[in-house]
């Protein structure tokens, strides 16, 4: 095979293992998906690039099929169809992005970087290198954010070996010495394992069973505790009376997942709910694109999709904490994140109800995602997840 032929087909070959290794799910090889701007700048021609974003990002979401199948009960075709619309942002922006010109290839580089963290594109902007920063400058906050976005500039420029070798160095010197997140004092996140029935199961031996193990863990010293998403289903006055009375003689405050329907739609929320009353905690702000936020039936006159509340709500009050609630898809992509750590919250809150990724390493990204932002910001993190 002639050189000009093969140099693609390496490329390509590489960007596909940057995205499989690096969201495998393992916090520490998110770095690994640092080679795609090396990778993307190397490209020899537009056509190329584009090829070589799909082959990254594909990777990297490849159990987005698995999962929409299972989600759905359906064949395997529509995974893959939403598979493919998912890449388009990503492809796009990238493949038009992309210059031969080095002068300006850092800038085109950094406008793709901003692009694919803040709506429309990263709606569907998961997989995005910066997630790394994590890793590579653990505590240092916004300056570590900046040393990361100025690095990925470096890594399509002729600097890059000296980048990514710098880069090295600071993934050695982190992995050496790796913690993970410390839980706040007096919290604990319960991990499920319900599968499709979280949510859909709304009797009272389900509700029984979450309060048993919510007063258990209470009796253990712990005060606050976190149920995944979806765990208490639609959040109703009767719900809510049955979990107040339930609470009633203790300190126990309990945030859990649950759904708020009207006849337009729903709100996917975390409440809260200490013994003299509950409230709506937080609404998401970015619902599972295609699944759950549904923005065409609200222009065919049609209900049922959740509401995505865009920039609403980034941290909430629970007590005299201020925390920054992230749920399901929000661990996957930037924006929420980072507004969120604008208002320096105390700690981080995630959840997720994954019953429908089983098989895949969609949870394992979540969670590796949220460590990693918890570790930049140096912020205590409670996980809860059902699978």
């Amino acid at each position: 095979m002639r050189p000009d032929r093969l140099k693609p087909t390496l490329l390509i070959i590489a960007a596909i293992l940057a995205g499989t290794i690096g969201w495998c799910g393992h916090v520490l090889l998110l770095p690994v998906a640092l080679a795609f701007p090396i990778i993307w700048a190397r490209a020899q021609t537009r056509s190329v690039a584009a090829i070589v974003s799909a082959g990254y990002y594909l990777a990297a979401s490849r159990g987005l099929p698995q999962g929409v199948a299972a989600f759905y009960a359906s064949g395997l075709w529509l995974g893959l169809l939403l598979w493919l619309c998912a890449s388009l942002s990503f492809v796009t922006v990238h493949a038009v992005l992309w210059t031969k010109e080095l002068g300006v290839r850092p800038f085109r580089y950094l406008l793709a970087v901003v692009l694919m963290a803040v709506p429309p594109f990263a709606i569907t902007g998961w997989t995005h290198p910066v997630t790394a920063a994590g890793v590579l400058f653990t505590g240092w906050g916004w300056w570590g954010l900046a040393a990361i976005t100025a690095g990925l500039m470096g890594l399509v420029t002729r600097m890059w070996p000296a980048v990514a070798i710098a880069f090295a160095g600071l993934w050695l010197w982190s992995a050496a010495f790796w913690t993970d997140p410390k839980l706040p004092e007096g919290w604990r996140g319960v991990d499920l394992q319900l599968g499709s029935s979280l949510g859909r199961d709304a009797s009272m031996q389900r509700h029984r069973d979450l309060i048993a193990t919510v007063k258990d863990l209470a009796s253990g010293g712990i005060s606050n505790v976190v149920l995944p998403e979806s765990a208490l289903g639609l959040w109703t006055p009767t719900v809510e009376r049955l979990w107040i009375k339930a609470l009633q003689g203790t300190i126990i405050s309990v945030v859990a997942g649950a759904a708020v329907v009207d006849a337009e739609g729903y709100d996917n929320v975390l409440v809260v709910l200490p013994a003299d009353g509950g409230r709506i905690l937080y609404r998401e702000r970015m619902p599972v694109p295609g699944s759950m936020w549904q923005p065409w039936r609200s222009w065919l006159g049609e209900t049922g999709s959740a509401r995505a509340h865009f920039f609403a709500n980034p941290t909430a009050a629970i007590g005299d904490h201020q925390v920054a609630p992230l749920i399901c898809y929000e661990q996957l992509v930037v924006w929420p994140v980072l507004q969120s750590m604008l208002r320096d919250p105390d700690f981080i809150v995630a959840v997720g109800n994954g019953w429908w990724t089983k098989g895949t390493s969609i949870v394992a990204i979540q969670r590796a995602s949220t460590i990693a932002w918890a570790k930049l910001f140096a912020k205590p993190l409670v996980p809860s997840f059902n699978t």
